[in-house]
């Protein structure tokens, strides 16, 4: 819940506002304090004040407890200009709260956290959506002023995590890396961040302020009889972890077996550490290979392994990926009533696709920004890269190519992905229509996680520009026939001009290729009138933008008059304005004139 506080008649306006768009956040009554102190007494998400920030910040004086445990706090002017993320900004979500206020109110959102001025990672959020956690005591502040001030700071991970990309002046080992090896840190580093599952020492004298992150990477399994004690699965399992050296903050759930997801025992010990319980069928266990198989265990609950087997599932098994991604650990360990295991999984990594629209900045989508600003590697067409080079983070590795390398692209943009790297894979439109979508997704093997970010496609950005000439039913046909048979194409023409379907013709015309798109116009013409409308729009939404709205017919007249007008001149004038960077969309017998505009009828009843 948002708790939202108001002692004017003007901020009570804009908190109305805010209720009604927003079903969860609520107008506290009362003083400003007291509102206040009521809302954290409730443990609500956020807080925002329609106050100013001076007022704001005294009446906090004694309320909160620390950025770890307070909700963010936000401050909204009385004109409703600016949305001031005031405190809490990341571990709080006051900047995001922020933004979504602003969003609201119309308002301009003030975010003055140093990371998201400069562009670099939030260290006390770094990981958070792969479900980090930061080890009590790590000194967040000095290091995170290190990484700041450009200093050299040392990164060691025991694994390749999907993290976003940090400052170069920040030096990453890998220990264990499925993708070559390790990098070395050279020189004197003045700060240090881990990220890994086990326990670490104290640092030596003088090696400066470090952090460290507890990732999600532990499974924890464990086998019972009916009854065991709560205490001794406790007690099993912190000599488990730590006789392997292992940080219980890195675990991410218990496993089991069906047969005990109503077992009291462990179901107080996941009460007590915070962690889920999920159980597996035994069919599933008896599949997986285990150093310390029973048969006794077998004839009990179907499944020669529990403990072992459980903890090398993942929680929910992708489909069709092979079941076990992960390593044992901690063998099969005993006690009178339980067993239990240890198995260490294998990060995910993390393929975006990405649709920047159709180049102007106003139609690339907020999701397309936050996603270019959490890769660590982004993929693309020269072009294309450089036209959202001021969006991408300090850190980044860009790996671009030119046209006609659009299948070593996706398999570039996998093998990292592969390798555990959080990628960004980007196209112009919507990078899932005849673009780089395809190519990339056609090589997943279910070893990464895959996010699609949809952009404005081609045809959606000249419908817009010419009306609504997809109103109703439509198609979109490429008319390149540099890896598809032309004839097979035609043939995908004349079921559209059989169907009566709009068309948004891609790719219709380049220097090399001129015969495909007068022949498809051809093939609409021999099921359409000569009035039928047609919208030529080249360059959407960039500069050099062109929209001509013609006829079916002028398109394809290769007649001329006796004085040379008209006829086969205004065709080729017309088809001249083609080029690749063209849509050309041709309507259905119902499309029309209105205005100026092409519009297509939906032809409802409407009720």
């Amino acid at each position: 819940m948002v708790a939202l506080v108001a002692v004017t008649a003007a901020g009570r306006a804009a908190a109305g506002d805010l209720t009604r768009r927003w079903p969860t956040a609520r107008l506290y009554p009362g003083r400003p304090r007291d509102a206040i102190t009521a809302a954290l007494a409730d443990g609500v998400t956020g807080i925002v004040c329609f106050l100013a920030t001076g007022a704001t910040v005294r009446l906090l004086d004694g309320l909160l407890r620390g950025k770890d445990h307070d909700p963010g706090v936000v401050c909204v002017d009385e004109a409703r200009r600016f949305a001031v993320a005031l405190c809490g900004g990341h571990a709080g979500g006051a900047n995001r709260l922020a933004e979504q206020v602003a969003d609201a109110l119309g308002a301009t959102p003030v975010i003055t956290t140093a990371s998201d001025a400069t562009g670099v990672s939030a260290l006390d959020g770094f990981g958070a959506e792969l479900g980090f956690t930061v080890e009590p005591g790590s000194e967040l502040a000095a290091v995170g002023t290190a990484v700041l001030s450009g200093h050299p700071v040392a990164l060691h991970a025991d694994a390749v995590w999907p993290l976003p990309p940090l400052p170069p002046s920040v030096t990453t080992t890998i220990t264990g890396a499925v993708d070559g090896g390790a990098v070395g840190v050279e020189g004197t580093v003045v700060a240090s961040m881990h990220v890994t599952d086990r326990l670490l020492g104290a640092p030596p004298d003088g090696a400066g302020p470090r952090v460290v992150y507890r990732p999600p990477s532990l499974v924890v399994g464990v086998g019972a009889s009916r009854g065991a004690p709560a205490d001794e699965i406790d007690a099993l399992i912190d000599t488990a972890l730590a006789g392997a050296g292992l940080s219980p903050l890195a675990v991410t759930h218990l496993a089991s077996v069906t047969a005990k997801a109503d077992e009291v025992g462990l179901l107080e010990v996941a009460r007590r550490r915070g962690w889920p319980l999920v159980v597996h069928p035994p069919q599933a266990l008896a599949v997986v290979t285990v150093p310390h198989p029973s048969e006794v265990v077998r004839a009990a609950v179907g499944t020669p392994s529990v403990a072992e087997a459980a903890s090398l599932l993942p929680a929910s098994p992708p489909t069709g990926v092979p079941a076990v991604t992960a390593q044992l650990v901690v063998a099969k360990q005993v006690s009178a009533h339980a067993t239990v295991a240890v198995a260490r999984h294998r990060p995910r990594g993390r393929l975006a696709v990405v649709g920047l629209g159709p180049g102007d900045r106003r139609l690339l989508t907020p999701a397309a920004r936050a996603e270019l600003a959490r890769a660590r590697i982004v993929v693309g067409l020269d072009q294309y890269v450089r036209s959202v080079a001021d969006l991408l983070p300090a850190g980044v590795t860009v790996l671009d190519s030119g046209l006609g390398d659009e299948q070593a692209r996706a398999e570039t943009a996998v093998a990292h992905a592969r390798a555990g790297h959080a990628v960004a894979l980007i196209g112009s439109g919507d990078a899932g229509v005849y673009a780089m979508g395809s190519p990339a997704l056609d090589l997943a093997d279910g070893s990464f996680d895959v996010v699609a970010v949809p952009g404005v496609t081609a045809a959606l950005a000249a419908a817009a520009l010419l009306g609504a000439p997809l109103g109703h039913d439509h198609a979109l046909i490429s008319l390149s026939d540099l890896h598809t048979p032309w004839e097979r194409i035609v043939g995908r023409v004349r079921a559209v001009a059989e169907a009566d379907l709009v068309v948004a013709f891609y790719n219709p015309r380049s220097r090399t290729r001129r015969h495909q798109l007068p022949a498809a116009l051809d093939v609409l013409a021999a099921h359409r009138s000569a009035g039928t409308p047609v919208g030529i729009v080249t360059d959407a939404f960039r500069p050099g933008q062109r929209i001509t709205v013609t006829t079916l017919g002028a398109l394809t007249d290769r007649t001329a008059t006796q004085d040379g007008a008209g006829g086969a001149g205004e065709r080729e004038r017309l088809l001249d304005l083609v080029g690749m960077t063209t849509t050309v969309v041709v309507g259905s017998s119902q499309t029309r004139l209105r205005a100026g505009l092409v519009v297509t009828p939906r032809d409802y009843t409407w009720r």
